[in-house]
């Protein structure tokens, strides 16, 4: 304890002096360093670092061991059966989504915090878009849970032919494919702008920072080239769309987790009387 707050004086003492020899040198009076992390930034990083580990870890089980084991492309009989067949293992992979939104939306407002001293603006701009991608996740969510109805067997779905029901579930099995990707360009420009933050703040090094804003803008131009052409896919295939971003995020995380945020250096301008 001691020991951060001998740190604090020696970083705030630094700027003290640095800003009175930019003066002294007639570079100073309008401009002022700000390299002090604040604590609730650095608890934010280590927040942020940890929930994004979980959030991923989660939804890599969902998508990889159970939708993979259960939804059969282009074959709606096989994956009604399967659903049926494992119904709580599906309903877990319901309950993950809703773990990974929950992630998510502490992971946005622990990032708002960290970049907010940067620029408030485009920080609170990369919350909203996060939270589209959020929204969208969680339309998916609700597709699964209606395609479930659609094969409980319910009284009031007797009116319709069993091969009819089963279609109709895996249409919104695939409507989630659709939203996903319309999800994922919010979220990555959601990345991108964060991604500059990063960069112009120097709380990480830069070199990972631009590589995230090119990695990031990278995934926004795949997405939005795919709305408009759907076999671009066969071109650049769907997985290298997000997989750029998806390890800059990654070493992101460990970063926030293990060496946390170093001063910025970056300057703003201030007024002076006189």
């Amino acid at each position: 304890m001691h020991r951060e707050e001998s740190e604090r004086v020696q970083r705030s003492i630094t700027v003290i002096v640095r800003n009175a020899l930019m003066k002294m040198s007639g570079r100073g009076g309008n401009e002022m360093t700000t390299n002090i992390i604040e604590k609730s930034q650095q608890t934010a990083a280590k927040v942020a670092g940890f929930t994004y580990l979980i959030t991923f870890a989660t939804v890599v089980y969902v998508n990889f061991c159970i939708h993979a084991r259960l939804i059969v492309r282009n074959n709606a009989v096989e994956t009604a059966h399967n659903i049926l067949a494992h119904e709580r293992l599906f309903r877990v992979s319901i309950a993950g989504d809703l773990i990974y939104c929950a992630g998510v939306v502490v992971l946005l407002t622990a990032l708002y915090v960290i970049l907010k001293p940067v620029n408030r603006g485009l920080a609170l701009l990369a919350a909203f878009w996060r939270l589209v991608w959020v929204l969208m996740w969680l339309l998916m969510t609700l597709n699964l849970f209606d395609a479930l109805r659609l094969l409980s067997g319910a009284d009031y779905l007797r009116a319709f032919e069993t091969e009819r029901l089963q279609a109709l579930a895996m249409l919104y099995l695939r409507t989630s494919f659709d939203c996903y990707y319309v999800g994922l360009l919010f979220g990555a420009l959601a990345s991108t702008v964060c991604g500059y933050l990063w960069f112009k703040s120097r709380y990480i090094p830069r070199s990972l920072a631009a590589f995230g804003v090119i990695s990031s803008a990278f995934c926004v131009a795949c997405t939005f080239v795919f709305c408009i052409f759907p076999n671009f896919d066969k071109i650049v295939g769907l997985g290298w769309f997000d997989m750029p971003m998806g390890i800059f995020d990654i070493v992101l995380s460990f970063w926030l987790l293990f060496k946390g945020l170093r001063p910025s250096g970056i300057t703003e301008s201030v007024k002076t009387s006189g």
